[in-house]
């Protein structure tokens, strides 16, 4: 019975214990000169499941007078370290540190730090000397040699760039000019054309094959343009056939008429009358401005065919407005790095 007793009250501490829980303290290290850092380290010894809540410590609060905290940290949930300084020579007692575990209070020993003072011998004057001047560093090659090279690359560089630049500049440039011609339409042509017939009087000649040559082509020119087919390698009966499906019918067998007179004249050495020739005239002129088309761009671009050599030799000058603007860059990049080296080495 008695040993029942003994072990139930062995138990009983037991758990007793486990259920509460205690704070350690220790600094390190217990001395230091003025102006050093010194850390109390606080440990928590608890359940696993237990709260803990440290003090707040804010940096540059004093501890206590004299003593300064330069910060916190935990290194894990059970503890924190807590960096102390002082600029004042004395032994500082450090109070207790106050730690919440599962919302009871606990608290560690109270510490001690000693500050020390460095003791200057003041009587001993002549063991002190003034400071010495600035003494210049010592030369070195190793240091500007790379600075020096690439000096050297970049004029090295910045010369053969400006031999390919008076190479560039003294060839003959080859370019291709676009221009914007202004263009007359195929009815404005057609009817200047006329016009010049009219001037010429050819109407009145007595070489009708000149006439009514000047006068077909002038209308075959016309139609080529006008729908786009071979008209000037055209019989007159193929130009009519390929008019059938566009043309105004009245308008179309006033054109085979004229080119039928106009083939008579010009093979089978027909003969017109002057009111003839006016009647054609009059019906070239009326099919030109039935079958006419306005509002079309007056303007075009007119681009010149360049040869292979020149396209070669136009190839050839972008190549080297390439590799000039190459060299410029290295050599701008390498001036740059140049000159910074230079100056971490000055500073």
């Amino acid at each position: 019975m008695k040993r029942l007793l003994i072990v139930n009250m062995l138990i009983a501490c037991h758990l007793l214990t486990f259920a509460q829980a205690s704070v350690k303290a220790v600094i390190n290290p217990i001395e230091m000169l003025i102006g050093q850092q010194a850390t109390v380290t606080l440990t928590v010894e608890a359940k696993d499941d237990a709260k803990v809540e440290w003090p707040v410590l804010q940096a540059r609060q004093m501890l206590v007078p004299g003593v300064e905290v330069v910060n916190t940290h935990h290194p894990d949930s059970r503890t924190m370290d807590i960096v102390l300084t002082s600029f004042d020579g004395n032994l500082y007692p450090l109070p207790a540190f106050k730690v919440k575990v599962d919302g009871k209070d606990y608290q560690s020993s109270e510490l001690a730090l000693k500050v020390l003072e460095i003791e200057v011998d003041t009587t001993q004057m002549n063991k002190f000397y003034p400071p010495k001047d600035v003494q210049d560093n010592p030369f070195l090659w190793s240091d500007w040699s790379a600075p020096f090279w690439l000096s050297v690359l970049v004029l090295l560089l910045i010369a053969i760039g400006y031999y390919l630049y008076l190479r560039l500049r003294d060839n003959k440039p080859v370019i291709a000019h676009i221009k914007i011609v202004k263009r007359l339409l195929p009815h404005q042509k057609a009817m200047k054309e006329i016009e010049q017939i009219k001037a010429d009087k050819m109407v009145s000649s007595e070489n009708q094959k000149e006439y009514y040559t000047k006068l077909t082509d002038t209308l075959r020119k016309y139609i080529e343009e006008r729908y786009g087919f071979s008209a000037m390698e055209m019989t007159s009966s193929e130009i009519i056939e390929r008019l059938m499906a566009t043309g105004d019918q009245q308008s179309l067998d006033e054109l085979r008429q004229l080119f039928l007179t106009a083939d008579l004249v010009k093979f089978a050495k027909y003969s017109t009358m002057i009111n003839e020739n006016d009647a054609n005239l009059v019906n070239a002129i009326d099919f030109i401005n039935q079958t006419k088309l306005e509002n079309q761009p007056t303007e075009e671009v007119e681009k010149p065919q360049l040869s292979e050599a020149d396209q070669r030799s136009q190839k050839e000058r972008r190549v080297l407005k390439g590799v000039i603007w190459a060299i410029v860059a290295v050599a701008a990049c390498l001036f740059c790095y140049a000159v910074y080296s230079v100056y971490l080495l000055l500073i």
